[in-house]
């Protein structure tokens, strides 16, 4: 069952907690105040859409998830290897396409 945040703040600090990572870290990585990030996750506040872009890229997820909130989101563990493939460099990109070029090759042949 897909559940439908109930505002902005709730996709925001979701997105924040499936990757593991705190507000104090978060808010610096965008370059807002923890108390400002605070204020979005829990108490309405909109960001501008300069701190909203940051705080989308900074997630790496999908836009998709604030300004479509009612589509479902892909499974978690898809998610996961999405989010970690944003911060792999072109050589560590290369050996995960190859790798898995390589098991779907097999896969068909089973």
């Amino acid at each position: 069952m897909h559940i439908i945040p109930d505002t902005l703040g709730d996709t925001i600090k979701s997105a924040r907690k499936n990757i593991n990572i705190t507000m104090e870290a978060l808010a610096n990585n965008v370059g807002i105040t923890e108390r400002y990030l605070y204020r979005i996750e829990n108490e309405k506040k909109k960001p501008s859409f300069d701190v909203l872009y940051k705080l989308i890229r900074e997630l790496a997820m999908s836009a998709d998830a604030i300004f479509y909130p009612e589509k479902p989101s892909m499974d978690s563990q898809i998610e996961d290897l999405v989010r970690s493939l944003y911060n792999c460099d072109d050589q560590s990109i290369k050996v995960v396409r190859a790798t898995v070029k390589s098991l779907l090759e097999n896969q068909s042949k089973e």
